[in-house]
């Protein structure tokens, strides 16, 4: 099964960005994965939340594909231990979907569209996080799940 990570805006920092395709090339190593960007808004700075959130909430809509396992990573969602988070991902691969398309959301959250066509929720801390850092996180995390399903010495517990 295909996993995909769909966030909002570019990550600008270069070293971010730099340990990002890191993990996003040893995490291809292990499973098909891609990496969807969508565009920042344009003059989302006269925009309410609330229409930053819908606007956001139709550009996530219009790129996902009826077969999807959609989760969003989201500060209400589920939160896992890195073993429970490996454990989760190994029965997700067993879903008859074509794709695990985890979802990073603008600043503001969800559309309630969004939320509605949502499978899961996964919150990665009780912390808030930068979405640049966010997404590293994710990463990290995504690569080390696949250690420890293959039996790797990466993760220590």
């Amino acid at each position: 099964m295909k996993i995909a990570l769909m966030q909002t805006g570019k990550t600008t920092d270069k070293n971010i960005a730099g340990i990002a395709d890191l993990y996003t090339g040893r995490i291809g190593k292990y499973n098909p994965f891609e990496i969807i960007t969508l565009d920042d808004l344009k003059n989302s700075g006269t925009l309410t939340i609330q229409e930053q959130k819908i606007r956001e909430g139709r550009k996530i809509l219009q790129r996902l594909n009826d077969d999807d396992y959609v989760v969003l990573l989201d500060e209400k969602g589920r939160q896992f231990r890195t073993v429970e988070f490996a454990q989760w991902m190994e029965k997700s691969f067993m879903i008859s979907r074509k794709r695990i398309l985890f979802i990073i959301g603008g600043p503001w959250g969800f559309s309630d569209e969004v939320y509605e066509k949502a499978d899961f929720r996964i919150s990665l801390s009780d912390m808030t996080f930068p979405h640049q850092l966010v997404r590293l996180l994710f990463l990290e995390q995504l690569y080390r799940i696949f250690t420890i399903l293959r039996g790797e010495p990466y993760h220590h517990e």
